[in-house]
Parts: C-alpha cells; sequence; structure tokens
C-alpha cells in the first residue's frame, strides 16, 4: 500500500475577518515526533512580506509554530495514533489524525500581521505551491483564505488549479464568516471546501439557576466550584463601570466591569466582537468566581469548549434568554455551576456551526460552496507549547493537546479522508475524489433527522453542501462525477477570460471552445440560478464499483418539477461511462423568492449516489 505526502498550509480564518497564524514546525523541537507519523521537511516563505514589512530579523528565518494552530491542523490530517491524548484531564483517549500513515511537509507563508491585517501575501502563497508541487506531495490541506474573490485574483486558486493539473487534491476552510449568506470562501470548483459541524462528544457543564431551571452547557474549565454551592448571579450590563456603556460591559470587554459590583458573583457575558476566553479573564480580573457566556441571536445553539481560565459555562441564545429572564424578574438571582465532564454520544449530532461560512458562491452561483461538512466544533488534536491553550499572554498554562473550532479544523478532517481514498484508489482523479466525497455525504443526524443549523431549522446546502462526510462510504461510493483540466479551463472560458488571464492557471496557450454550457459543467451538485419556465442540463456519471442497474429517486425542490432521462442507468462493467439530462420547470403556481432546495439520488440498492440541488427563479 502506498504511503502519500500531504502538503499542509495551516492558517485560520478568523469569526468575522480573515487573521492568519503560524505553520507547526516545533511538533519536533518540543519533543512530538511521535504525533506524526513521518514530518518529511517544512519549508518558510516570506519575501512577498518581506517587500512590505521591510527588514526582517532572523526570527522570521523559521517555520516553527509559535501558537499552535499549525501543529493543530497537522496532526488532524495526519496524526499517529497516540494514547492519553486529553485537554486539561478532559476527553481523555487515543487520538489520531485522519491518515495516521501519512508523510507529512509543512509550508509557512503566514506572519505576524502588519498594519492589523496583512499577513499572508500571494506571492508568498504561490512560492508555496510551486514549491509542494516540485516536493511531489499527493494531498493539499489548505485552511488558509479570506474573502471571496475572482479566480484569477485569487493567490489559492491559482496556486491549486496548478496542483489538481498535477493531479494533486486540494482541500481548503470555507470560512468562517457566518451565519451570514454569501460569505462562503476558497470557492473555485476544482477545490473541495469544507464547512465545519460538531461531532457526538461534548464537554458539559451544567447551570443551576436559582428558580430550579437547569441548562446544559460546553466548557474546558479547569478550575471548579463547590458542589452545588449557589453564588449571587449579575448581568455585566448591570456590572458596569459608570462611564462604560451596558452594551460593552455586557460583552465584558476590558475596562468596563466594576469590581465593586463583581467580586464573588457569577457574571452573565454576552458572546460577540471580543474572544470568548478573554471575556472569562475580564470576569476574573473583576473579581467573579464563575461565568456565564450566552451566545447572541446569531451563534443559536452553537455552544464552544473552551479553556476558560476560571470556572464558565458557554450555553445557547435560547437558554441565555432564560436566565436574562431570571436576571431581570429576580430580587437576589442566584446560580451554581457543575464541574466539566466528559459526554459521549451527544444528540443531535452533527449540527452546523453558526461560523462555518454560507453559500451562495457569490463569484460563481452555479456552483454549490462548500462542497461537504466535517468537524470543526471542539476538535482534540496536538498543540504547541510556545503558548497557552487560549494563545492569550496572559495564559502561563501549557497542554501538548487543545481543542480548537474553525473551518480550519475541519477542513483537515477532509484531507485525512482524501489521503485514504487516494491510497486506496490511486488512478482517481481529484475530481473524482470529490465526487465520492460528496455523494456519499449524509444529510441526517444521530437521530435519523435532517442535520440542523445553529438556529435549530433545516441546514441547508449552502450550509452544509452535500452533507457530513462519511469516510467508509466514500471509498466505494459506486459512482462518480468526474472532470478533467479542460473542463476547468472551458469553465473559466464561459466567465469570459481572455488568453492572458487563461495563462495564470494553464501552463501552456489554451484556445477557449466556441460554446461550452455551465449547465452541463459535471459538477456533483447541480445549481439553478436562473429558473424561468424549463431548464434541462446534462450531467455524465462514471461506474466505479461492481456492475449494477442504478434507478433515480428525486425530491424535488418545493415548486419545482424535476424529471430524470433516461430515470434507469444499467452497468455492465467497471469504467463504463453514462449521461443523463435533469429537466427543472417551474411549477405554475409557484412563487419563489429564494432558493429552494432539493436531492437527486441514483441507487442500486447498496449504492446511492446523491446530489443536492439548489433553484432559484430568475
Amino acid at each position: 500500500m502506498p504511503i502519500f505526502k500531504i502538503l499542509l498550509l495551516p492558517c485560520i480564518l478568523s469569526y468575522g475577518m480573515q487573521v492568519f497564524h503560524l505553520f507547526p514546525y516545533h511538533l519536533v523541537s518540543y519533543g512530538f515526533p511521535t504525533k506524526i507519523r513521518k514530518l518529511i521537511g517544512t519549508r518558510y516563505f516570506n519575501k512577498g512580506y518581506a517587500a512590505y514589512a521591510g527588514h526582517l530579523n532572523s526570527s522570521f528565518q523559521t517555520a516553527r509554530d509559535s501558537e499552535g494552530h499549525g501543529t493543530h491542523t497537522l496532526s488532524t490530517a495526519a496524526g499517529n495514533f497516540v494514547p492519553g491524548a486529553n485537554v486539561l484531564g478532559y476527553g481523555n483517549g487515543t487520538a489520531k489524525g485522519g491518515s495516521p500513515h501519512a508523510r507529512a511537509a509543512a509550508y509557512k507563508v503566514c506572519w505576524p500581521p502588519i498594519n492589523g491585517s496583512n499577513e499572508c501575501f500571494d506571492a508568498d502563497i504561490l512560492a508555496a505551491f510551486d514549491v509542494a508541487i516540485s516536493d511531489g506531495v499527493d494531498v493539499l490541506s489548505v485552511s488558509l483564505g479570506g474573502d471571496p474573490a475572482e479566480f484569477s485574483e485569487d493567490a489559492i486558486a491559482i496556486g491549486s488549479f496548478h496542483a489538481v493539473a498535477k493531479g494533486i487534491t486540494v482541500v481548503a476552510s470555507a470560512g468562517n464568516s457566518g451565519p451570514s449568506a454569501g460569505t462562503v470562501s476558497n470557492v473555485a470548483p476544482w477545490l473541495i471546501t469544507v464547512g465545519a459541524s460538531t461531532m457526538d462528544r461534548s464537554f458539559s457543564i451544567y447551570v443551576a439557576l436559582g428558580n430550579r431551571k437547569h441548562l446544559k452547557g460546553a466548557s474546558l474549565s479547569e478550575k471548579t466550584l463547590p458542589a452545588e454551592k449557589f453564588y449571587p448571579l449579575i448581568s455585566a450590563a448591570d456590572a458596569k463601570i459608570a462611564d462604560q456603556s451596558e452594551e460593552d460591559a455586557l460583552l465584558c470587554k476590558p475596562g468596563t466591569l466594576d469590581p465593586t459590583k463583581v467580586k464573588g458573583k457569577i457574571l452573565v457575558c454576552l458572546r460577540g466582537e471580543n474572544g470568548r476566553v478573554d471575556k472569562g479573564h475580564q470576569a476574573l480580573l473583576a473579581g467573579a468566581v464563575g461565568m456565564i457566556l450566552a451566545n447572541d441571536e446569531d451563534s443559536g445553539n452553537e455552544i464552544i469548549a473552551d479553556t476558560h481560565v476560571l470556572p464558565a459555562a458557554h450555553i445557547s441564545f435560547t437558554d441565555g434568554e432564560a436566565v436574562f429572564s431570571y436576571l431581570n424578574f429576580t430580587k437576589e438571582p442566584m446560580a451554581f455551576l457543575s464541574n466539566v465532564r466528559t459526554e459521549l454520544a451527544t444528540k443531535p449530532a452533527p449540527f452546523m456551526a453558526s461560523f462555518s461560512s454560507r453559500g451562495p458562491n457569490i463569484i460563481e452561483e452555479s456552483i454549490l460552496k462548500p462542497d461537504i461538512t466535517a468537524p470543526g466544533v471542539s476538535v482534540i488534536a496536538a498543540f504547541t507549547q510556545a503558548t497557552g491553550p487560549s494563545d492569550a499572554e496572559y495564559d502561563k498554562r501549557r497542554t501538548p493537546f487543545n481543542t480548537q473550532s474553525g473551518t480550519s479544523m475541519s477542513c483537515p478532517h477532509v484531507s485525512g479522508v482524501v489521503g485514504l481514498l487516494k491510497t486506496l484508489h490511486p488512478d482517481w482523479s481529484p475530481a473524482a475524489i470529490r465526487s465520492a466525497i460528496m455523494t456519499t455525504a449524509t444529510t441526517r443526524d444521530n437521530n435519523g433527522e435532517p442535520i440542523l443549523d445553529s438556529t435549530n431549522t433545516r441546514a441547508t446546502p449552502f450550509a452544509d453542501g452535500a452533507g457530513h462526510v462519511q469516510p467508509n462510504r466514500a471509498a466505494d461510493p459506486g459512482l462518480i462525477y468526474d472532470l478533467t483540466v479542460n473542463d476547468f479551463l472551458n469553465f473559466l472560458c464561459n466567465r469570459g477570460y481572455s488568453k492572458k488571464n487563461i495563462q495564470l492557471f494553464s501552463d501552456k496557450p489554451y484556445t477557449c471552445p466556441k460554446s461550452f454550457s455551465l449547465a452541463d459543467f459535471n459538477y456533483p451538485s447541480i445549481t439553478v440560478t436562473n429558473l424561468n419556465d424549463s431548464i434541462t442540463v446534462t450531467r455524465r456519471v462514471k461506474n466505479v464499483g461492481s456492475p449494477g442497474t442504478y434507478k433515480i429517486h428525486i425530491r424535488a425542490p418545493p415548486g419545482v418539477t424535476v424529471s430524470v432521462a433516461p430515470s434507469i442507468l444499467k452497468f455492465q462493467k467497471l469504467g463504463e461511462e453514462k449521461t443523463f439530462k435533469v429537466t427543472f420547470k417551474l411549477a405554475p403556481t409557484a412563487v419563489l423568492t429564494d432558493y429552494v432546495f432539493g436531492m437527486l439520488t441514483w441507487g442500486d440498492g447498496k449504492h446511492f449516489v446523491r446530489s443536492p440541488l439548489a433553484v432559484r427563479h430568475y
């Protein structure tokens, strides 16, 4: 069985803005070589950064990871089996990456911010892609990105195209700017774009209010309060310093809290703007014995287990409303916090993280993004010992493992799956691998119900793509939707790219076809952006399994009728290809004010090849 190599460009997109951090190298220097089976090399790229920043001292001539994000993503993709992995004593067990026998290479392209934002420069990103391709990697895991941009102006899109042209599969983060629509990044059709969802393990802490109401929260607080001891409860808005606003105080921003009002109490803070762990730090500085962190409305039911510096519980928006209601209508509100405990097989799971960036794809709406979702909330993986688990200067704790959340964490989960598929099917193209992952995904949670969004409503493909990844099923998808490099070049031609722009992607001159329809672009999902009366699209599938007869099943989007011809596909041999047409018709009385969604499934009794449908009236 061949051993493949993974390139990691592990950086992070923060909530609401892009923030890039460093790559791993200190895995070895801090004594973690057993966590990665083969760390075959690290490189750093800073010439683009230096051209902007000026002279760089020796601290910039290194690929070391000083803040942990790169270590975390690398070990998620390719970490070895490590018993006894835990975070501050919680979640103890054997950890491993998605492809534990892979050889991993790390390429550092991001540096400390200049003028608050400039950190990762296109020249450095493209240089890393070029070297990685030359190094012969098989998979690129890119937990890196920014605002969506036209492909010819996007270094990740350009670099990844050249990688895909060499047969390298590229996996990228969807971004952490959700839940707003149209925020998904890394939207090129040759990439696998990954959103973030939860898993069925939680780090739970329970809040008991004086009115006997009990609420379930999340936390990795190392410190605890005495069992069942109630403390006075106060809203941070009511604990503000006289010259501060209630809004800033409720967010528990630095310098807004009055210690005389907070001391000895459990403080209730609102999520948003400043960091979750820093809110607890401000509460601790003001003398609080504990903190309840309540979600804002956009964050919904997504709660995250952070390594808080005081006893703290992160609760949902609905539970937060219950807490504020109790505070507003109780003369002497009281509460206590339980100890944290690790819980397995929690339900429902998965559901979408509110921070995960959403479609539609604002660069090219006919390509549905994200493609897939994977675990990206409270993920345990290896961590640097150069900083504390909260990455704050005041945090003097050190731990070889940490939990982090983001599409940066879900991306390497899929990268690990890609590595396994590459080992099983070395002849599959990057598009075939993506198809296998997408068409075998599940849209159901562990209750057997549709996957929910953070608002407790059904998640749409603009949140979870084709669904939640199922690695074992992806190994035997039955049928695949394949695409070639020329298909991707034709896609660029359709967007009106000139010969000069196409040369950014193609190694040689390319002549655009006289006609090419995006409706027939062989993507595993189908998006119709301009349905006025009737539209027909064409797709082509290849048999990569045993001979069989596939029948169509359609869950039509509301207000739309969908027909497929032929409705039966019979495959007699491996590699056989067949074409079918899908016709969408607007129902006579339908009024579509936004996208509607459905599902098209080919099944032979063993394999179920699913394609999400997204339709909008023109």
